[in-house]
């Protein structure tokens, strides 16, 4: 694999991905394996009945007015709309790393990428040589062709400290450049041609140029990004054929990667109320109103200097891995053994 510089380690570690990414999708890689477990027991139990009615039965439905009217099992949102955000999060990892990450240049991310490829091409591969003279059965090839992040790195951790940091990083880097690959597999041959609405891929195109160009007019607000793209793109994609998880990739490429004020003017910001905490009572509990208004201010500042991208996949990676992809693994793992 050969050895990661010393400098990379740091910036990785140093960025919204790094030891507190890889400590959370160890956790959650654990959460995943019990979820997975509990979910074939379930499937395979007496009470099997009450896991398909649960999860393929049981039903949901969204509408307003006219605008959309949306119907599905619990396993089908947790499918199309848990794991849209999923994807939303694995696509903000994605531009973060292209960006300045671990596949920001060639050199860094030849390795992951070519370790992607053949963890994805030998699979399926396998896969086929197995299942060839069944046509049904061969159109399965992209099912395995996915790494879990989160398995592998829940595996590691039960070696403990005897795996190197090195090989965590390198997993990492690798599950991004596979979710990449399996995104684009999702998108070309598990779309029925016939089934695309030309209409709504209009409409997706239409919301993703008011998103651009928010982008470009320097609209730093998560919360316009993730309403235009919950109630125009992901809505867009479930009426137009194609999977709609690929929304919340599409939405990811549009959220503003840079500061709203540079370093400099960030440093000037907090330097200027900075004196306030030296000065006054320190022996009461309560803040005095100047040292109030001093913390509000330096938290606009951080909020300024905070990229709206990393802040987003700070706020939702924990939701992502402690309840969506164990809720995914419930939903899906459970499969019958005759």
């Amino acid at each position: 694999m050969g050895e990661i510089r010393e400098e990379q380690k740091e910036q990785l570690v140093a960025t919204t991905g790094g030891r507190e990414f890889i400590t959370k999708e160890t956790l959650s890689g654990i959460l995943l394996v019990f979820a997975a477990i509990i979910a074939i027991i379930w499937a395979n139990s007496p009470w099997a009945d009450s896991y398909h009615y649960i999860w393929h039965e049981l039903h949901m439905r969204f509408a307003f007015g006219n605008f959309f009217d949306l119907d599905g099992s619990l396993s089908h949102w947790v499918n199309d709309g848990l794991m849209a955000i999923f994807f939303f999060t694995i696509g903000l990892e994605i531009k973060r790393e292209v960006m300045e990450g671990e596949l920001s240049t060639p050199g860094k991310a030849l390795l992951p990428i070519l370790a992607a490829v053949g963890g994805m091409v030998v699979p399926a591969i396998i896969y086929v040589l197995f299942n060839h003279d069944n046509p049904v059965e061969a159109r399965g090839w992209g099912i395995p062709m996915a790494t879990d992040i989160a398995f592998s790195l829940g595996v590691l951790s039960l070696l403990g400290k005897r795996v190197n940091i090195n090989l965590k990083i390198f997993l990492t880097a690798l599950a991004i450049a596979d979710d990449l690959g399996a995104i684009m597999v999702i998108a070309l041959f598990y779309t029925d041609p016939a089934s695309i609405n030309l209409m709504e891929l209009i409409n997706v195109a239409v919301f993703l140029i008011v998103l651009i160009a928010a982008n470009k007019l320097g609209v730093r607000s998560g919360m316009f990004y993730g309403l235009v793209g919950l109630f125009g793109i992901w809505i867009a994609f479930l009426y137009s054929g194609i999977h709609a998880s690929i929304a919340g990739v599409v939405i990811a490429m549009t959220v503003p990667a840079r500061s709203k004020i540079d370093e400099e003017t960030f440093m000037q910001r907090v330097a200027g109320f900075a004196p306030l905490f030296n000065k006054g009572n320190r022996k009461t509990r309560l803040l005095e109103n100047r040292k109030v208004h001093a913390m509000h201010e330096i938290e606009k500042a951080v909020h300024d200097f905070h990229t709206p991208l990393q802040r987003l996949e700070h706020g939702l990676h924990g939701f992502v891995a402690f309840f969506i992809m164990p809720v995914f693994a419930l939903s899906n793992a459970g499969v019958h053994i005759e």
